[in-house]
């Protein structure tokens, strides 16, 4: 099962370039961040054409994020649990069936800046949030993939130029030790584990010269449960789909699974 995360910055602005790459990669499952409107307004028929479910969780101009299954999705959550109902739609959650199911939720976690705003502060709480629940979901010891633009730089070898980025909400310390939080809960970081390589990144900013000059940061990340680790056999970087015509500045992150 090949699973992609990508953050489109507009599904409909850039809705060729996401057919082009979807009918050239055929992810099984994919997850879209920041797709900018609302449910109706989501192409789903261009999706359904080739072949693909379509369950999405959006929200009109801002963030909103889906969810494209080749097989049917079940269980579906809509927003985090805890502590209910968040105007934001950020999380998007369901069972993909099959003969060994996986849970995958696409996450669009809060960018957090500028920090000296309520922005930070919500950040935060929103990683308390998902932290919780994902602890949730280790006990149902399943395959689970957490998976989207989570908006942290883990480490200092995830920015070309990391002292650039000293003092953003990305970067700061307690947005860092919030994703370790989350992650040494048993999650793997399905990069790490399948390639590892220095400069990954999945996000170069519109700014001139950042693509050119590969000043990019890695914040788009696949966390996996035991179950889902003990199965990875590959990741890859897009990084092609940068230099196409009227790109997202995310490129498209997806992991293997053989189930």
């Amino acid at each position: 099962m090949r699973i992609a995360t990508w953050n489109v910055n507009s599904v409909n602005a850039r809705l060729e370039t996401v057919l082009k790459w979807f009918e050239a990669a055929q992810p099984d499952v994919a997850c879209l961040q920041e797709i900018k409107c609302i449910d109706e307004k989501f192409p789903n028929d261009a999706f359904e054409r080739l072949g693909y479910n379509v369950v999405v969780h959006g929200q009109k101009t801002y963030n909103g994020v889906a969810l494209l299954s080749k097989s049917p999705m079940e269980d579906v959550r809509r927003g985090l649990p805890d502590p209910g109902e968040d105007e934001q739609a950020r999380y998007l959650e369901a069972i993909i069936s099959g003969p060994t199911p996986v849970r995958v939720a696409s996450i669009y976690l809060p960018n957090g800046n500028p920090v000296d705003t309520d922005k930070y502060p919500y950040k935060l709480r929103w990683m308390d949030r998902l932290t919780r629940h994902a602890r949730d979901l280790l006990a149902l010891e399943e395959p689970l993939v957490l998976t989207g633009d989570y908006n942290v730089i883990p480490e200092a070898r995830d920015a070309a130029f990391p002292a650039n980025w000293e003092g953003d909400a990305l970067f700061r310390p307690e947005t860092r030790q919030a994703f370790r939080a989350l992650k040494y809960l048993g999650f793997t970081d399905a990069y790490l584990a399948g390639d590892g390589a220095p400069e990954a990144y999945t996000f170069w900013d519109y700014q001139v010269g950042a693509w050119q000059r590969n000043n990019g940061i890695r914040i788009d990340h696949a966390l996996l449960s035991p179950q889902a680790a003990d199965v990875l056999s590959g990741v890859s970087i897009h990084r092609e789909v940068r230099s196409w015509e009227k790109p997202s500045d995310h490129v498209p992150f997806v992991i293997q699974l053989d189930l």
